[in-house]
């Protein structure tokens, strides 16, 4: 008899996980994503089909918590997410939560290749308090520091966006997402957004519907309006010579924030336009490539 349980005990232990994992084949239809190929700096979106309705349902990539949308039908979720433009190349895990209306919790895991992105570098010249900072100019970028740290944690649980992305300014891009820059002969950073080279005083608008969570003037970024679009993602508007919002103003698509200039750490007028998602830097050029799904 004695046999005969733990016998019993050592089907029941190998069971069970094969259970929960027939169970998750059960109630995920699909996961997929978009662009189907990923590379560094490659914002994303994420899309995972239930074969019925989860009561929530959540995930977590790259250490970090992404949140999910439902569609109408709430059998269809969407996430707007991406990765990093510093992410080494390799395979990483997208492991997904559901909770079922019974109670019941529902997981998942996906493989997802990042590939390299391969960019250039430059060499640009600047004033050199920009390069090597004296004490006070330390002082204000701890103090920069602390507000943008503030300003990134107020995003919205739900999506505020609302369809595609727009061209913040009617001026020619260049290709400089990604580039390592070296300033004064120093590699100093990667360069995180896109440049539009804009004279000064052309109107800047927002990519996108949202709510600014900063409007203010920092040490490198000059001019700033920072935009929350929910979840997360956010947009950035820097080197502004005017700025005509503020600090926890709603804004639609296309509304006016300001106007470009040359504040801050910069070589001459231009919009410094950045798309960041949790930590993440990604690539403006994707996203604006991007056909998004109606949020709710």
């Amino acid at each position: 008899m004695r046999l005969f349980c733990a016998f019993l005990m050592v089907i029941v232990s190998f069971w069970q996980p094969l259970r929960a994992s027939a169970l998750g084949d059960e109630i995920y239809k699909s996961v997929h994503w978009d662009p189907a190929q990923l590379a560094s700096g490659s914002p994303c979106l994420l899309t995972v089909e239930f074969q019925s309705p989860p009561a929530s349902f959540q995930g977590e990539w790259f250490g970090h918590q992404v949140s999910f949308f439902p569609s109408r039908s709430r059998t269809v979720w969407y996430a707007l997410a991406g990765v990093d433009v510093e992410t080494t190349a390799g395979t990483y895990k997208l492991t997904l939560h559901a909770t079922m209306p019974d109670g019941k919790s529902v997981d998942a895991t996906r493989d997802i290749t990042i590939a390299s992105a391969h960019y250039k570098q430059v060499e640009l010249h600047v004033a050199e308090n920009f390069v090597e900072p004296d004490a006070a100019a330390l002082k204000r970028i701890a103090e920069d520091s602390e507000i943008k740290h503030q300003a990134f944690a107020k995003s919205a649980p739900e999506p505020l966006w609302r369809g595609g992305f727009l061209l913040p300014v009617q001026s020619p891009a260049t290709d400089s997402f990604g580039t390592r820059r070296l300033f004064n002969g120093k590699l100093a950073s990667i360069h995180r957004g896109m440049d539009f080279r804009a004279a000064s005083g052309t109107a800047v608008h927002a990519a996108n519907s949202g709510r600014v969570i900063l409007a203010r003037s920092l040490f490198y970024e000059g001019n700033c309006v920072v935009i929350d679009h929910g979840q997360q993602f956010m947009t950035i508007y820097m080197h502004l010579s005017k700025i005509k919002v503020s600090e926890g103003q709603n804004v639609h698509a296309y509304q006016l924030l300001g106007l470009s200039g040359s504040t801050g750490r910069a070589t001459g007028p231009h919009l410094h336009f950045a798309v960041r998602w949790q930590s993440a830097y990604l690539d403006p050029a994707i996203l604006f490539k991007m056909k998004l799904p109606p949020t709710p």
